[in-house]
């Protein structure tokens, strides 16, 4: 039920799907003993002890609070919730009932990232003025492959991603980049934003769904004394080859993702990413501390990563600094984003968060 590196810390005890049959082929597969068609028979039922949710982030909030209410240490994928007062109610029952709630994702885990930061701070390419970041829907959700199309059970429809609440490109895609981008460079201020649809109807096997949340949304960040940053969610395009990637422009030079001046930069095992172009996604995440041996080769690998967190925090009381407060002020700006596209205002942040201090190995660029 789980691979040999993890099997005496964590157990799969039960998958919960509200398409049964899909469920059951999981549990089939995998050996899992239980299935479950609702959330509220998994968490009523006395056979797990934790729950990582990845349903449509609309239902975040609801699955996540129904979790911690029965009791149930939580990991919960990206993103947290749709609102800054759900996020709070979230953080706030864990911390009542002395429950462990970890929300990805957790760039800040990324040596890559502490690198960033750390030469950001340093002054490697002089005073940052400016970054650019974000991501793109493209036709991603509507072709994606073998995800969508099972070999048995009906295929995954996409349509939520198009629909409020919890669609669109900045909670779906954008959450990695600003995760980034906050992690290197700290809490924002404030945001103005414009945002629309662009794209009005997608279709997924023949079927017309209308586009319901806005797909295309550009963010202006104060981060205070002048730096800003740019943050796009979008129904096209890029400004890296790299996913997720921050673009920070600085007096004397430019930092793109892991490139410095355009040549890539050291950090704490590059080595094991060497073999693939820092283009490469799940490369990438080779230098994540748990995605090792079979778990390289698992799509998605950071969400592992994510939940083993929550699993060492809840065994070994050692507290992740994938943090639900990081993850509410991503939240913030993104909702705070929305709010001034429809009132044609710039919205002040009501949270922060303290910057997780990763401690990295000393290494040259």
């Amino acid at each position: 039920m789980t691979q040999a590196d993890v099997s005496d810390r964590v157990v799969v005890g039960a998958v919960c799907d509200p398409v049964e049959e899909r469920a059951r082929a999981v549990a089939e597969r995998f050996g899992v003993p239980k299935v479950f068609a609702s959330i509220d028979e998994l968490v009523g039922s006395g056979q797990v002890d934790a729950v990582t949710v990845a349903s449509p982030i609309g239902l975040h909030f609801e699955h996540c609070r129904l979790a911690l209410e029965a009791g149930l240490h939580v990991h919960v994928n990206k993103t947290l919730s749709t609102t800054v007062a759900e996020a709070n109610t979230l953080i706030a029952l864990a911390s009542d009932c002395d429950l462990r709630l970890v929300a990805s994702p957790g760039e800040i885990l990324r040596p890559q990232i502490g690198r960033a930061r750390e030469l950001v701070a340093s002054g490697a390419i002089g005073d940052v003025s400016w970054a650019i970041c974000g991501g793109a829907f493209e036709a991603y959700h509507e072709s994606e492959e073998p995800e969508r199309v099972q070999s048995s059970g009906p295929p995954i429809n996409p349509a939520w991603y198009f629909r409020k609440p919890g669609g669109g490109p900045m909670y779906d895609i954008t959450v990695y980049a600003l995760h980034q981008l906050t992690s290197i460079i700290g809490p924002a201020l404030r945001v103005t934003a414009l945002s629309g649809i662009r794209v009005p109807f997608r279709e997924f096997q023949g079927e017309r769904i209308a586009t319901e949340a806005d797909d295309n949304t550009i963010l202006l960040i104060d981060f205070g004394e002048g730096k800003f940053a740019v943050a796009f969610g979008t129904a096209s395009g890029a400004v890296s080859d790299q996913f997720g990637a921050c673009v920070f422009h600085g007096s004397q030079g430019t930092i793109d993702g892991v490139l410095l001046n355009g040549e890539p930069f050291d950090f704490a095992g590059r080595e094991k990413t060497l073999h693939a172009p820092v283009t490469d996604w799940g490369a990438q995440m080779c230098v994540l501390e748990h995605v090792v041996g079979a778990h390289r080769h698992i799509p998605e690998a950071h969400v592992f990563e994510d939940i083993m967190q929550l699993v060492r925090w809840v065994l070994d009381g050692e507290a992740s600094k994938v943090t639900a407060e990081h993850a509410r002020h991503v939240v913030d700006i993104i909702e705070s984003g929305y709010r001034s596209a429809a009132s044609s205002s710039t919205e002040s942040l009501t949270t922060t968060f303290e910057p997780a201090d990763v401690t990295l190995p000393v290494v040259t660029t």
